[in-house]
């Protein structure tokens, strides 16, 4: 190392927070003209190496080489000094500005702005590379992907040489994704460098050169992409052996647990969130709800939960059939008992008329869990009744919080630590836990493995699964469409907070998906299908 052939070499570096060691003597190097996928569970240290990188984080040991000498990297300004530039995953651009005004902002120039210079500037750029970009349209009427686009040119433009992308697919769909991919093999083939801090391995493979795994703060090794599989880095990543196979089982029956007619809501700021939803959830099945972020999925789960105020519609709730015989034999049989109204109650009115409804939001601590309180204090939020569930004995709190704590790992230092004290993922476990411990009839969850390591995130999946089996009605809102395919039973798409589709996981495709996440068919399309 050291012999120039390489755009970047990191060497030891070293970050601490704290009694927290984020990156631990971490060294590994990044070709010209190479796309490296930077791997590794949440909390494994990516970010803050990448920050160390583009001038954010200044590293406590340890040295950066850019084309073979040694800098010191102490501002934002000195990476873009020194062409390097980093694509964060939440964008930092001003609303009211447009494309070109966002992409020169703040750069040193002479006289007045030439928006002519400058918008020709752009074009050459996104020709070059494939972009889809116009240099005069305001930030507030693009999609995501278009804002992500801008952010790219931003940083070509300031002639970046490396560009440092951080989970840049979260929020695409599949088709902008082969977009974002497609551009980037032309950036690469123009010889720049390319870092893409990513946790999906399907897309991992698809785009990469090769892969540097980190494993809490360390550095574990670099291999190439053609020479490894999923598997092999995802023991990279845990350490050890872990399956990668998410079960679909088939349930004995289903039965209309939740119907959803005509919903319509708004959003605090007054803007239409929900618009005409109408859906059935049935017990014994998983229903994805897929979109792309601010769809509309967190307001639908808050409504249905009593959470979020209704502007117009129903959500009628069905008890389990108490007809066993009936239930056995695989048809569909209405319930004898009329549905009950949810909306207008309260999440403690639901609660009283027997609406075993379990939901665990977006916000972990801001609604989900006490902060100040441990996991004792935690589980006593919830009435715990005797029944069938995944979670053995809850007899009392105290036994749950221990049998939680057991069976998903909860990394605390004891049960009545202030669950504000944990990590991001152990929270989500505390919260997850105990919810899908109170064996309800719906369960609703948004993001339910999002910052968990992915044994805990498998772990997940298979309790959903047995609440399934147990008959209750799970409704999975999910960012990774992968997991929504092979863990549901239907997907219903939302777009623009309307309903574009509901489809069978089992029959669909991602690419289906996409679409319908960016299109709503209209009525026509909808008679030709």
């Amino acid at each position: 190392m050291g012999t120039g052939n390489y755009a970047i070499e990191l060497r030891e570096l070293t970050k601490t927070f704290g009694d927290v060691v984020a990156n631990d003597k971490v060294s590994l190097a990044l070709e010209r003209g190479e796309i490296l996928s930077l791997l590794g569970e949440n909390g494994s240290g990516k970010t803050t190496l990448m920050n160390m990188l583009s001038g954010i984080y200044f590293p406590d040991g340890g040295e950066i080489l850019v084309d073979g000498k040694p800098v010191t990297i102490r501002s934002p300004k000195d990476a873009h000094d020194l062409g390097i530039g980093m694509i964060h995953q939440h964008f930092k651009l001003v609303d009211v500005l447009t494309a070109a005004e966002n992409i020169i902002l703040g750069m040193k120039g002479k006289g007045r702005l030439d928006r002519k210079a400058v918008a020709r500037e752009v074009r050459a750029i996104s020709e070059k590379y494939g972009f889809e970009i116009d240099p005069d349209q305001k930030i507030y009427d693009m999609s995501v992907s278009q804002k992500q686009t801008v952010e790219i040119v931003k940083v070509l433009y300031r002639g970046a040489n490396v560009l440092i992308l951080d989970e840049p697919t979260a929020v695409l769909t599949p088709q902008e994704t082969e977009k974002l991919f497609d551009v980037l093999r032309s950036m690469k083939a123009d010889g720049k460098s390319i870092i893409i801090i990513t946790h999906k391995l399907r897309e991992v493979m698809e785009i990469s050169d090769k892969v540097a795994v980190l494993r809490k703060g360390q550095y574990i090794g670099t291999v190439d992409t053609a020479d490894t599989d999923p598997q092999r880095l995802t023991e990279m990543m845990v350490g050890r052996s872990v399956s990668l196979n998410i079960e679909r089982p088939k349930t004995e029956y289903q039965d209309l647990r939740l119907e959803v007619k005509g919903l319509n809501c708004r959003r605090d700021d007054g803007v239409k969130a929900l618009e005409d939803v109408t859906f059935q959830a049935m017990g014994g099945e998983i229903l994805g709800i897929a979109g792309i972020a601010g769809s509309g999925q967190k307001e639908l789960l808050e409504s249905i939960a009593g959470l979020h105020k209704v502007e117009s519609g129903h959500i009628f709730y069905y008890p389990p059939r108490p007809d066993s015989d009936l239930a056995r034999t695989g048809l569909h049989v209405p319930t004898d008992k009329a549905g009950e109204e949810l909306v207008g109650k309260t999440p403690t009115q639901i609660h009283q008329i027997g609406v075993s409804l379990a939901f665990v939001p977006e916000d972990r601590l801001g609604m989900g869990l006490v902060a100040d309180m441990g996991m004792v204090g935690n589980m006593m939020l919830k009435s715990y009744q005797s029944g069938k569930g995944p979670l053995v004995d809850r007899k009392a709190p105290k036994a749950l919080a221990e049998i939680l704590k057991d069976e998903l790992e909860i990394a605390t230092p004891s049960i009545s630590t202030p669950v504000r004290r944990l990590s991001g993922g152990n929270v989500q476990k505390v919260l997850v836990g105990r919810e899908i411990a109170s064996s309800p009839t719906v369960l609703m969850t948004a993001y339910p493995v999002r910052g968990l390591d992915i044994n805990s995130a498998y772990t997940i999946y298979d309790l959903l699964n047995e609440q399934k089996k147990l008959g209750a009605a799970v409704i999975l809102v999910g960012e990774d469409l992968d997991v929504l395919l092979e863990l549901c039973d239907r997907i219903m798409v939302l777009c623009g907070g309307r309903v574009s589709g509901v489809v069978d996981a089992a029959k669909t495709t991602k690419e289906e998906v996409g679409l319908l996440m960016t299109h709503i068919p209209t009525d026509r399309e909808e008679a030709d299908a």
